[in-house]
């Protein structure tokens, strides 16, 4: 059996005092959940020390949603992974999709921003996922094979690195594809890992992209989906938390 991980991801919202009492929601409720599965939270980086000392003590990890490929270096804007790490994050999102789409990511530039977190001593949860043009024209698994050979480093295994799953076309929309398309995604993503990834077999691989605790239920039932990533709905602590609760469920 593999521990679902339930990730929030709050893109460029709830900072400063929003993103403490958000934390501070999310903390007072992980407990009713934290037997059955894992909780995240990856706040933005100018409030990411602040969460980790609010959820300090308590179930809920904390991530970054970047980090730069270089350890240090003339890298204005950018943040190492170490960093996070001091700043007291466990894990960091590489390879989301508005980072591959807005800033111009390839699969090369994810590779080694995820061999830096494995470097830091972060997990990494590498996302992957195709267009709405890419699955209309029935690429999806092909695209998915190209971003997992690509995307994920040497030296990966199950207990430092997640795929996170997200077809770009569900993301913020409100659409999600079938379970049966998630299903024969997820099953292909698994297969392909096989060789990439040590201990496969035991990897989380989470669902993301418009998930919400209308249809969490169904999605985290699907097989070989171990956990979501989550987005809007993670900047509530009652509806993350939701998720959470059907995911233990």
């Amino acid at each position: 059996m593999i521990r679902p991980l339930i990730a929030g991801n709050w893109k460029m919202n709830a900072a400063g005092a929003d993103g403490r009492a958000l934390a501070e929601g999310v903390g007072a409720g992980a407990a009713e959940v934290a037997s059955a599965c894992d909780l995240l939270v990856c706040p933005p980086a100018v409030v990411l020390a602040a969460v980790a000392d609010v959820l300090a003590g308590s179930a809920v990890a904390v991530g970054g949603q970047d980090c730069h490929e270089a350890s240090s270096g003339a890298h204005t804007g950018d943040l190492a992974a170490a960093m996070l790490a001091e700043a007291g994050a466990s894990f960091v999102i590489v390879g989301h999709s508005e980072r591959r789409a807005d800033h111009g990511e390839s699969d090369g530039l994810v590779q080694a921003k995820a061999a830096a977190a494995h470097g830091a001593g972060l997990n990494a949860i590498i996302c992957i996922g195709e267009t709405e043009a890419q699955r209309d024209a029935g690429e999806t698994l092909g695209v998915l094979s190209g971003q997992i050979a690509g995307s994920i480093p040497e030296g990966a295994a199950a207990a430092n690195t997640v795929i996170a799953y997200e077809p770009v076309w569900a993301i913020g929309t409100g659409r999600t594809p079938t379970v049966d398309e998630v299903a024969a995604a997820h099953a292909h993503i698994r297969e392909q890992i096989e060789t990439k990834i040590a201990e496969a077999g035991e990897a989380r691989l989470l669902y993301g992209g418009s998930v919400n605790p209308k249809n969490a239920r169904e999605l985290l039932a699907v097989d070989n989906v171990n956990g979501a990533l989550v987005g809007g709905a993670s900047l509530e602590a009652a509806s993350f938390l939701e998720i959470a609760r059907q995911a233990a469920s």
